[in-house]
């Protein structure tokens, strides 16, 4: 019989993510709820995105944004490189026929599990969806490691499940505002032969999730990774899961802070 926890689950693609690197990581993170005191640094990142996030979204809602530009120098100049970039998107569409929609939240369930996802931007008309995720860090990931990513995959493959577009028609594209010299855009088209093949690589993880949290209700713990994997060196649980000793998780370096998920509003 499966369990009560396991009906009960939202996943998001960070969750999944997660899953796939670390099942005990998981477990310490989202079933048990354990947490490290907040890195400074890392907040103010966070906290930097969140506002970047918040601006787009006012601005799409035709809300004024002013404010926001004259007391914040950083989202004033991410907002101008990418208005110089990126005008057709900033452009508010005259085409009752075309569907745009700000941080828009979608649900999909798949077994027992409620699958979730919030673009940033959807545009959408008759012929074609895009959608569009900010980030705010300011080196973008391998183009193959972002493909792999489970943001990537489920974004593609929930909206797909619930609308009638075919996945041809589906696309996914990320701008970062804070690259380098301007922002730059990676984008990631849809095909059927993908969309199945995200199918079966979810509900294999779903599969092996269901038999985790059961085996979990019965006192077991979740997998833990390959000893020879680096990267318990910058886990915070490096220690819980007995990878290391006391003395040498005092000299740990932190994550690389480029990598850490910005949080969405």
């Amino acid at each position: 019989m499966r369990s009560t926890l396991t009906q009960l689950l939202r996943l998001s693609q960070g969750q999944l993510n997660l899953l796939t690197t670390c099942p005990r990581k998981f477990q310490y993170t989202y079933l048990e709820q354990l947490n490290t005191p907040p890195d400074p640094e890392q907040e103010e990142k966070q906290t930097q995105g969140s506002r970047f996030h918040l601006l787009m979204q006012q601005r799409e809602m035709g809300l004024p944004i002013d404010n926001f530009l004259q007391v914040d120098a950083q989202l004033q100049s991410w907002m101008v490189g990418f208005a110089n970039v990126a005008p057709e998107i900033l452009a508010h569409a005259t085409d009752e026929r075309i569907f745009r929609a700000s941080e828009h939240h979608r649900t999909l369930q798949v077994q027992d599990y409620l699958l979730t996802v919030i673009y940033d931007l959807l545009i959408a008309d008759s012929q074609k969806a895009q959608i569009l995720d900010w980030k705010t860090y300011p080196k973008p990931p391998r183009e193959r490691q972002l493909e792999k990513n489970w943001q990537t995959r489920l974004y593609l493959y929930v909206l797909a499940e619930t609308s009638t577009y075919l996945p041809e028609q589906i696309s996914l594209t990320y701008w970062f505002v804070q690259s380098d010299s301007k922002p730059l855009s990676i984008r990631f088209s849809y095909n059927s032969a993908q969309h199945q093949q995200t199918a079966k690589k979810l509900n294999q993880l779903l599969n092996r999730l269901t038999n985790w949290l059961e085996r979990y209700c019965g006192k077991e713990l979740f997998p833990q990774v390959a000893e020879n994997r680096k990267i318990c060196q910058s886990c915070q649980f490096a220690l819980r899961c007995e990878r290391f000793s006391a003395d040498a998780a005092i000299t740990t370096p932190l994550p690389n802070l480029d990598t850490i998920q910005e949080v969405s509003l």
